[in-house]
């Protein structure tokens, strides 16, 4: 089985290439990059999805089994800035419904990695896959919610899976930037009322190739398991797994004030349907979050 991965040189495609080649399929990554440095044995093309013709072009050589859309803007605050915001639509919305047009021509089946934050992030239940109650709060989740709506017209044989909290080895996360900040500071201000999961790539990939070699399709939330958390709590375990004598002191969004963007402060999701479609929940937290300690030491 052959499976192309978009964004395979960001924090979640290139772990979702690593899955692929330990299970034994064929994976070929694209990427806006010229070279990108995937694991070995897997192919590289340059792409860039905003361009339809380089995508049908792209997607008619490989002809994959499956696509694993992993590629969007994901820099919140700066999706908020004016002069980005043409980029991140051209992303997130259009670069999908190029990716999603391509699947149809070729009559292959498309997963497309979303967001919590196509919701409104009000109350305090967790969000449902199938709810369309959608009011995202800032332009990344309206940008992401086009790209979810622009697979679901466009084919029958789609995955929309969504996640939040994301780390992984390969790129900028909530955890890196806190043991940053702990080597500088004793006392760190974190949020304490946004309340939601984390979520490991490698964990994710997991189930993102399982899931790509079935017709199960529809939409799925995803996260690890370990109970739902705020940011503050998230900091305290992971300073006390590393050892590191940092102060958190909690605080609310508003006193916080420094994210440009408006933050939902309800991210939780409800993962049953992972189960109840035969799929292995991901691990607690504390543990995928332990594991990763181990794996960014040198």
């Amino acid at each position: 089985m052959k499976i192309l991965v978009t964004g395979a040189a960001g924090q979640l495609g290139h772990d979702v290439i690593q899955e692929l080649q330990e299970n034994g399929l064929q994976a070929v990554g694209t990427d806006i990059l010229p070279v990108a440095v995937l694991p070995e044995g897997a192919a590289y093309f340059p792409l860039d999805i905003t361009d339809e013709k380089a995508v049908s072009k792209v997607l008619s050589e490989v002809q994959a089994d499956g696509v694993i859309h992993c590629a969007a803007w994901t820099n919140v605050d700066a999706a908020e800035d004016t002069e980005n915001q043409p980029q991140v639509f051209a992303i997130n919305a259009r670069g999908t419904e190029n990716i999603a047009k391509a699947c149809k021509l070729t009559d292959t089946k498309l997963m497309y990695i979303s967001t919590d934050y196509v919701f409104n992030g009000q109350g305090n239940q967790p969000w449902q896959p199938d709810c369309k109650d959608f009011a995202p709060l800032n332009v990344y989740g309206q940008s992401k919610l086009e790209g979810e709506r622009a697979v679901c017209a466009r084919l029958r044989k789609y995955f929309i899976v969504r996640i939040a909290w994301v780390f992984g080895i390969n790129g900028k996360n909530f955890i890196k930037t806190m043991l940053n900040v702990a080597r500088s500071h004793d006392t760190l201000r974190v949020v304490n009322d946004q309340i939601g999961t984390p979520t490991y790539t490698k964990d994710l990939a997991k189930l993102l190739v399982a899931m790509i070699q079935t017709d199960r399709y529809g939409y799925y939330h995803a996260t690890n398991e370990g109970g739902y958390i705020s940011w503050y709590d998230f900091a305290c375990e992971i300073f006390r797994q590393a050892g590191l004598p940092t102060q958190v002191l909690p605080v609310t969004t508003a006193q916080y004030g420094l994210s440009k963007a408006k933050r939902p402060l309800n991210s939780r999701l409800d993962k049953t349907k992972l189960v109840q479609n035969g799929f292995a929940p991901l691990p607690p937290w504390q543990d995928a979050l332990m594991r990763y300690l181990k794996e960014l030491q040198p």
